[in-house]
């Protein structure tokens, strides 16, 4: 988690006795902690792991936009209604 900064408010809960219970950590932190979750368990299989680094160090590949239109897929449908 080398990413994370080093300086975020991090608010602890206790419980009835003091004992710490729990924390409210800022959602930005959140989201980059969940993020490294996540990729530690990709890489515990060896297959993941290839393909996560196949994906990284792959060169080409085409726009999000290119994508969907190759897909059919429009954006911001939610947003017609």
């Amino acid at each position: 988690m080398a990413q994370i900064a080093t300086q975020v408010e991090v608010q602890y809960l206790s419980d009835a006795e003091g004992k710490e219970v729990g924390v409210i950590v800022p959602i930005e932190l959140w989201h980059e902690i969940e993020s490294e979750r996540e990729t530690a368990y990709l890489l515990k299989s060896e297959t993941m792991k290839r393909r996560l680094l196949e994906a990284k160090n792959r060169q080409g590949g085409i726009s999000m936009e290119n994508a969907l239109e190759r897909l059919g897929v429009r954006r911001g449908i939610s947003e017609e209604r």
